[in-house]
């Protein structure tokens, strides 16, 4: 799962979002974690699917996001599944999202979770909800753009 171009490492992909969003803009962000949660990560065993991030007084915080103990450490130094971990990111761009999340139907997902550098990085994107319409339209769009591949290469 290594992306060579970019030097990455993938570890985790929402992709109930981009199913449930119109991505508008991507921002990377560090998350603060504990070591026990850093563990965890590495081996692949967090879930993004209902995770959200939310201003509170300037920071950024990534709620509902599953990251499963560490079965090689104590219990009472393990950390807890679901609890809210801020994000890291310049006071620049927590000011223009501040700006951009007010407005109305926007609201901030995160998209992928991967390794970089042996850093653990967030990509956030900032989204407005699709209606049902929209996902019908897009799944549409889907369908027959397989077909047309299909029908390509021959194999229809």
């Amino acid at each position: 799962m290594a992306d060579s171009n970019n030097g990455y490492k993938l570890v985790s992909d929402n992709r109930q979002a981009r199913h449930q969003y119109e991505i508008l803009e991507t921002y990377e962000a560090g998350v603060e974690l504990l070591g026990s949660e850093v563990k965890s990560i590495r081996q692949g065993k967090v879930n993004l699917r209902d995770g959200y991030a939310q201003l509170k007084e300037g920071e950024l915080w990534l709620h509902n996001i599953h990251i499963s103990p560490y079965t090689m450490t104590n219990k009472a130094y393990n950390h807890e599944a679901k609890r809210p971990r801020r994000l890291l990111l310049h006071r620049d761009e927590i000011r223009k999202l501040i700006g951009k999340v007010e407005q109305k139907g926007l609201t901030l997902v995160p998209v992928k979770m991967y390794l970089k550098g042996g850093w653990i990085k967030v990509s956030i994107a900032l989204a407005r909800g699709k209606k049902l319409h929209d996902k019908r339209e897009a799944l549409k769009q889907k369908q027959e753009k397989r077909e047309t591949d299909r029908a390509l290469s021959g194999r229809g």
